[in-house]
């Protein structure tokens, strides 16, 4: 057994106002002593980025701890285990865990899931059979409510989560589906690739205008990755008794001002209209159906998966920032 281990990790050099920089991060190389009982040692392979982790950049009480100033960040990972002092996890295992942001980690290991890197891509268990897959399916099913015959519409539709959203709506038998992104090869890779029925680029014009020309006939569903302006578009695009699912904001992550829209709430009145927040968090009880039905059909060809990856870990506050700026097509991804 080794006494130490050299660690490179990304800490938090200061909190963002409004868009992060470069300088609101730090690299710093530490050691850290060899796995104690109950613990793995694992050097980490891939890494998410992931926009929630916005939020706790800043100090505002919310759902999840704040990252701390000066301190290590966290957040999903895969790795290989180095040392185990722990029976059912030997060196060689591959393991998902939530110690990212670090190019190994000490951690106990009732808080790593093995994950089997010949039954799917070691970047499948951060994407499409990870969290972002679990809160499109939790978000669809549970929360939005969805059935057969519905009209879906998915903002951040090129996204990790919502490109899973469209493609299993579509799968379950949904009458359209309609997606919103940031530029003409995410539309035409919804379009073409993913199966859906319409897209449209949300900086081409008014998005009110744009959802209502690809659904006419209404939407059912609302899964929104974005708010302000697709809000507000989807609630004036709503029929009677439409269920939306509010899983993320990303156009007011940075903002330093509050959002001009939805201006249309009153809306929410007529309509009947149902609204609800969403944290896969809450969802973890599905997680073993969500595989069961979602692993084969990834595997099958049937649900495709999109990857951006960034090598090397000293780039991954720079992935980061592009994510938020939307330079992602599907999960984005640090390769260590």
């Amino acid at each position: 057994m080794s006494t130490s281990t050299k660690v490179t990790e990304v800490r938090l050099a200061s909190r963002p106002v409004g868009r992060p920089t470069l300088d609101d991060f730090s690299i710093a190389e530490v050691e850290v002593p060899g796995p104690g009982p109950g613990e793995i040692l694992v050097r980490n392979v891939e890494m998410s980025v992931d926009p929630y982790m916005r939020g706790r950049m800043s100090a505002a009480k919310s759902y999840i701890a704040p990252f701390e100033v000066g301190k290590v960040m966290d957040g999903g990972a895969v790795g290989v285990v180095l040392e185990s002092t722990v029976d059912g996890f030997e060196p060689g295992d591959h393991v998902l865990h939530g110690f990212g942001w670090r190019s190994h980690a000490v951690l106990p290991a009732k808080k790593a899931h093995k994950v089997d890197p010949e039954a799917a891509p070691l970047g499948a268990y951060l994407g499409v059979l990870g969290m972002p897959g679990l809160t499109a399916y939790s978000g669809l099913f549970r929360v939005a409510e969805f059935k057969e015959g519905d009209t879906v519409f998915v903002s951040g539709a090129a996204g990790a989560v919502g490109s899973v959203v469209g493609q299993l709506a579509k799968l379950r038998g949904a009458k359209r589906v309609i997606g919103s992104a940031g530029s003409a090869e995410k539309v035409r890779h919804l379009l073409d690739d993913l199966g859906f029925d319409a897209a449209f680029n949300y900086k081409d014009g008014p998005v009110a205008e744009q959802l209502k020309a690809a659904a006419p006939e209404g939407i059912d569903v609302y899964f929104d990755n974005v708010g302000g302006e697709h809000l507000e578009a989807a609630i004036a695009s709503a029929n009677v008794h439409a269920r939306f699912t509010i899983c993320g904001m990303i156009s007011v992550y940075n903002a330093t001002e509050p959002p001009a829209a939805p201006r249309n709430l009153a809306q929410v009145i007529g309509k009947r209209l149902t609204i609800k927040g969403h944290l896969v968090g809450d969802h973890y009880d599905l997680q073993s159906q969500f595989l069961a039905e979602v692993a084969p059909l990834v595997k099958q060809g049937r649900l495709r998966y999109e990857e951006t990856v960034v090598e090397g870990l000293e780039n991954a506050p720079q992935a980061f920032i592009d994510l938020l700026d939307g330079g992602n097509t599907g999960k984005m991804l640090v390769r260590l």
